[in-house]
């Protein structure tokens, strides 16, 4: 369900958010909303399962490695 909200801006924020909306192809309401959107997922305990699927299944893949171990391996690697 859509509600509508009155927010106070100053005129040049109002007049720069209107020109980002045309040049998108959307509304001033569209980009708050998602703005909106994209804060509260950020802040969200939820947001590590928006993450990419390569990304989440790597998440925690370093849990207890030991940073000499690492390295040694690049020494030997590369030396």
């Amino acid at each position: 369900m859509q509600t509508k909200l009155t927010i106070r801006l100053d005129s040049a924020v109002i007049s720069r958010a209107k020109r980002i909306a045309k040049k998108r192809g959307t509304s001033v309401s569209r980009l708050v909303s998602d703005y909106f959107k994209g804060v509260s997922a950020a802040e969200s305990k939820d947001a590590p399962e928006e993450l990419p699927p390569i990304t989440r299944s790597l998440a925690g893949s370093l849990k207890g490695a030991n940073i000499e171990d690492y390295y040694r391996y690049l020494e030997k690697k590369y030396l």
